[in-house]
């Protein structure tokens, strides 16, 4: 780290200028490297989901990373990239997180219990993953419209498959696929992330009451259950 904080201001300013003019940077593929890369986007989570990525600096992500800007371009060509690649980043995690939690799930209403779970932890412990997101649609519209679909997709495969078998009621899978997202996010906005901004002190994050998980699941097992279940 000290090495990296001597560099100079003119070397960074060369290195900025090789990334963006390239079509791509390096990607050091070792443990160190990929744990640096790591390192990286998880600064940028922060940075991004406090300050918004208008005031955001690559600066600051660096300094809350620990490393050098230089190092900072031999990963990502600019903010922007860095931005569009944490947004992937963090669908990748949530849908990763997903898939080991129902992997063993008997039935898809298990796989739903356990997948809504799933998503209102994550959603706890990545809070800033909201206002990510939302800025996305304004800032990098088709990655937000990419991480969207990638949840969706996989969903509406489920649902399907689980229909076709005769598991659930037949209905239009992409469709309760987005409605059952928009349940998930909803109900996470609502007691995850809007009393966490509220708060003065964020010693803990908060969690979802056990009787709204128990409402919610309620309610979304009688929509996809059977007519004579």
């Amino acid at each position: 780290m000290i090495n990296d904080q001597a560099q100079s201001a003119s070397e960074v300013e060369k290195r900025a200028t090789h990334a963006e003019n390239s079509s791509a940077p390096s990607l050091p593929v070792t443990p160190r490297g990929e744990a640096t890369r790591r390192r990286i986007l998880d600064a940028a989570e922060n940075v991004f989901g406090e300050v918004g990525y208008y005031k955001a600096s690559i600066s600051e992500i660096t300094r809350r990373a620990g490393v050098a800007q230089g190092t900072f371009y031999i990963y990502f060509r600019s903010k922007h990239e860095i931005f569009v690649e944490l947004v992937e980043d963090i669908g990748h995690r949530l849908r990763a997180q997903t898939r080991a939690a129902i992997q063993d799930a008997q039935n898809r209403l298990e796989i739903e219990r356990r997948g809504f779970a799933t998503f209102f932890e994550f959603a706890s412990t990545h809070r800033r993953i909201y206002s990510i997101v939302q800025e996305a649609e304004r800032v990098a519209p088709e990655a937000a419209q990419a991480y969207y679909r990638a949840i969706s997709q996989g969903y509406e495969r489920g649902l399907r498959a689980a229909m076709e078998a005769g598991n659930i009621r037949k209905l239009d899978p992409e469709a309760i696929a987005y409605a059952l997202m928009g349940i998930g996010h909803f109900v996470a906005l609502r007691w995850i992330i809007w009393p966490q901004e509220d708060e003065k002190t964020h010693e803990q994050p908060p969690q979802l009451p056990e009787e709204v998980y128990t409402a919610v699941m309620d309610f979304i097992e009688r929509g996809l259950a059977k007519p004579d279940e």
